[in-house]
């Protein structure tokens, strides 16, 4: 009969959650809730007033709520889900992936802007001057006090990081941490990339922008009679909708495909272990995991194999490493071994 072996203190949950996305959310929420509120009372005052530029607005300010939706429903899922065994390294790609869902309609809706703009600059429609500049004031009023809510908190608490470890080796025991799910919060300097948060403050931020661009054109058109400002603005805001659209979508889908670069954290990995000249790194992965968690493969190579939890231990001044897996070779190569030798 084999031996019962308790494996209790080798296991562990894949939630690299963090309270700043804790945060994010409820400020995410208070923003769809601010957007809605406005929606409600620019379709009520422009179906009591019969002004069409308030009824368009209020029906766009219903996609700008419904694109944030997106935004507080993946960190909701992100949550509820962490501790399904079917996602192998945890949930903390969600929101990475409704920020990259974000992004695309970001990029539609500059799309559109553009060739409305160029529809108008050709076929230039009446404005009603006093009803657009309610409707671009009240929204650029509303768009920065959206901005301000999502920038409150800065992102950068780090409180709910565990460090786990995994040694594969030549029969070394690999010693965990006792408490290793109640590790200490990510040491100052962890990186923390929120791609859903970004894309919903740039979604706040891209309508603000519009709003202002349109205040602008709006009061040319009334003091000067300069009409061809009003699509011109517009073109002008969709090309700048359009890279920041460009730039997100691009960040998530690395991240999404783990083809982000992490030169940095690699370099910092292979000068604190390398340093001893007996041990190479033969093999070294790093992928994210999580807003402000990476996970990484070593495999390292050496003539006197040490017990794995050493070679944590020197990794522990690095943040963000919270799924970490060390395989030791031992190196048996004759070539080495007669390179000793001289």
């Amino acid at each position: 009969m084999m031996p019962f072996h308790s494996v209790d203190a080798w296991q562990h949950q894949h939630d690299f959650s963090t309270s700043a996305e804790l945060k994010a959310e409820r400020r995410t929420r208070w923003v769809v809730y601010l957007t809605l509120v406005t929606m409600i009372v620019e379709l009520t005052a422009g179906w009591l007033t019969g002004s069409m530029a308030l009824l368009a607005d209020g029906w766009h300010m219903g996609s700008h709520a419904a694109a944030l939706g997106l935004s507080v429903f993946a960190y909701g899922l992100a949550r509820r889900w962490a501790k399904r065994p079917s996602f192998t390294f945890g949930t903390g790609k969600i929101p990475t992936l409704a920020g990259y869902s974000s992004a695309l309609l970001l990029g539609l809706g500059a799309v559109w802007m553009l060739v409305e703009s160029i529809s108008r600059l050709f076929q230039p429609i009446d404005i009603r001057y006093a009803d657009a500049m309610l409707v671009a004031c009240l929204g650029l009023l509303v768009n920065l006090a959206s901005a301000w809510i999502l920038a409150q908190g800065g992102g950068h608490d780090h409180g709910h990081g565990h460090h786990h470890g995994h040694g594969h080796g030549h029969g070394h025991d690999h010693d965990p941490d006792k408490d290793h799910h109640h590790a200490p919060p990510h040491p100052h300097g962890a990186e923390h990339k929120d791609h859903n948060l970004r894309a919903a403050y740039l979604h706040v931020l891209a309508d603000a922008m519009t709003s202002l661009l349109a205040i602008t054109a709006l009061g040319a058109g009334m003091l000067f009679g300069w009409v061809f400002l009003d699509p011109v603005m517009g073109m002008v805001g969709a090309a700048l909708i359009g890279s920041w659209s460009w730039s997100l979508a691009r960040d998530s889908a690395r991240s999404l495909l783990d083809a982000e670069d992490h030169s940095e954290i690699a370099a910092r990995i292979r000068t604190t272990l390398e340093s001893d000249p007996d041990l190479a790194i033969a093999d070294l992965h790093l992928w994210r995991i999580g807003a402000a968690s990476r996970a990484c493969i070593l495999s390292l190579v050496t003539h006197e194999p040490r017990p794995v939890e050493e070679y944590k231990q020197r990794l522990r001044s690095i943040p963000g490493l919270d799924h970490l897996t060390i395989e030791v070779q031992q190196c048996r190569d004759e070539r080495c071994l007669n390179t000793e030798n001289l």
